[in-house]
């Protein structure tokens, strides 16, 4: 989301008072998102806090609604 947004690493973090070596941890999985952050970053990247959370989230097409 933050590239969709053509959003630096340096950018987020002044946007959301999120230290940039944070955000580069979540982003290379070496630190849990957690719910807070995640409507930081979302209310920062608009969008829903989900769309961040559950970003790998894979249902299989047989099983879709």
């Amino acid at each position: 989301m933050r590239e969709l947004h053509e959003l630096s690493q340096n950018e987020l973090s002044k946007l959301t008072d999120i230290p940039m070596a944070t955000i580069s941890a979540i982003e290379n999985d070496q630190v849990n998102l957690g719910i807070e952050r995640a409507k930081v970053l979302a209310r920062a990247l608009k969008c829903h806090p989900a769309v961040l959370v559950f970003s790998g989230w894979e249902v299989p097409l047989d099983e879709a609604a």
